[in-house]
């Protein structure tokens, strides 16, 4: 009977103080930069089993770094975006003079010849061709070239702009798995201590083996969470290592940067910068530029090129006299009839004009979807984070209630259970919500092409 009274005192007073307003605590899960509102306590990080082998902690500036150094996809634009550049140099050839030289050996035996000897033939010829005025031609080639160059550029900053992104998606999706191992940690530590409540109650004859075995499961599904957890910041460091281009990085961890801080942008003012900012469409409409460059282009075919010729030549051979000489002159080709190939090119020209007109206005489009889409998953996600954030400060508050009334003798094992699963899962749905709202603000920087 005394027991009875000393146990019902006992649970009186833990629920007693349960019920009384605990301090705010500042949760470890943010704590790379200062937030907007207050969070509740996440569980205290530890060690990693398999975790990061090296004392350095990068950021994700860090991070991005590496990847513009180390990335092939990004050495693969800059390739490109030089080998545009050279065909500029090749356009502009065509404003020099064109030296050639040429030598030639003959082996002669003419039939007039009594004596029917062969005679040896040398010669060699330096000659000089010079472009004079050919209607625009070469400028407008050379602006097309220059176009092109332009447009891989804006290629090279799309691709730039793509890897960042899936360098922000990876480093966010690290620290995410690395916090959920943390509340796995946190949870296998609980459901010890869960046990070894469970047995000491059974010990002094309070409770049933009920209580122990139940403990001893979820201790071991506890345990197998902690693993999935583990493997998964493994996946997601070599998902990063991949992105970064460099799978060969030694095993390092990265500073929390999944603090909460709203973005201000107006769904205005996002567009505007899209339009203002997207690689893509600053490359199609260079494009553009460069097609309507060729409209003209094929429209010089209708006119004459003059051009300008100077040759030297000497010939020798085993007979004299050798004879060496010069000519210069200019030459005025005229295109009288081509069969209306330059008609069908003129025609082709603008055609093409045309699709990229039809072009520019799809990525329009697209981009404006972007931007919605974006903006939307933010915008939804700013209300996400504060509703998650109260669930975990309820769901710590229910578990600290129904653990004391447990630990007090009058509560059920199977309630316990169910709070800290409640616990466990909202603080999951916690760190998803601030990753999720990282990544969403990372992708719609990329929308805006910034």
């Amino acid at each position: 009977m005394r027991k009875v009274i000393s146990l019902g005192a006992a649970a009186a007073a833990i629920i007693l103080c349960t019920a009384l307003p605990a301090p705010a605590a500042e949760p470890a899960l943010s704590t790379g930069q200062t937030t907007t509102i207050a969070r509740p306590a996440m569980a205290t990080a530890a060690t990693p089993t398999g975790g990061a082998t090296s004392t350095e902690r990068l950021t994700l500036d860090q991070c991005i770094e590496i990847t513009l150094k180390r990335n092939p996809s990004l050495t693969a634009a800059e390739s490109v975006m030089n080998a545009a550049g050279t065909r500029v140099g090749q356009a502009r050839s065509a404003y020099y003079p064109q030296v050639n030289l040429s030598a030639d050996y003959t082996k002669y035996s003419p039939y007039t010849d009594p004596t029917n000897a062969s005679q040896d033939l040398y010669q060699g010829t330096a000659s000089l061709t010079q472009n004079i005025y050919d209607f625009g031609k070469t400028p407008s080639q050379v602006r097309i070239q220059r176009l092109n160059y332009d447009a891989s550029r804006e290629d090279r900053r799309n691709v730039y702009s793509q890897v960042v992104f899936n360098v922000k998606q990876a480093y966010y999706t690290l620290l995410q798995t690395e916090k959920n191992r943390e509340v796995a940690i946190e949870t296998v530590k609980l459901t010890q201590d869960q046990l070894d409540q469970a047995k000491g109650f059974f010990d002094a004859g309070v409770k049933s083996k009920y209580d122990v075995t139940s403990a001893e499961v979820n201790l071991s599904n506890a345990r197998l969470a902690q693993i999935r957890a583990e493997n998964s910041v493994q996946i997601a460091r070599v998902t990063l290592k991949n992105a970064m281009g460099s799978p060969d990085l030694p095993d390092f961890s990265i500073v929390d940067t999944l603090a909460f801080q709203k973005y201000p942008v107006t769904f205005e003012d996002a567009v505007q910068r899209a339009y203002t900012n997207r690689p893509d469409l600053q490359s199609t409409l260079a494009r553009k530029e460069a097609f309507k460059e060729a409209v003209s282009l094929a429209r010089t075919g209708y006119y004459p090129t003059l051009t300008g010729n100077a040759n030297v030549s000497r010939v020798d051979s085993d007979y004299p006299p050798e004879k060496s000489g010069w000519s210069a002159g200019v030459t005025l080709n005229f295109p009288l009839f081509s069969g209306f190939l330059t008609n069908y090119q003129v025609k082709e020209a603008k055609e093409n004009l045309n699709v990229q007109n039809a072009n520019e206005e799809t990525l329009r489009q697209s981009i404006l979807l972007d931007v919605q889409q974006a903006y939307l998953n933010l915008r939804a996600l700013d209300d996400g984070v504060v509703v998650a954030e109260l669930t975990v400060r309820q769901a710590q508050e229910n578990y600290e209630i129904v653990n004391g009334r447990y630990n007090a003798g009058v509560g059920s094992p199977l309630d316990v259970t169910n709070a800290l699963v409640v616990q466990s899962n909202a603080k999951t749905n916690y760190i998803a919500a601030l990753a999720n709202y990282k990544i969403a603000e990372a992708a719609l920087l990329k929308a805006m092409g910034e």
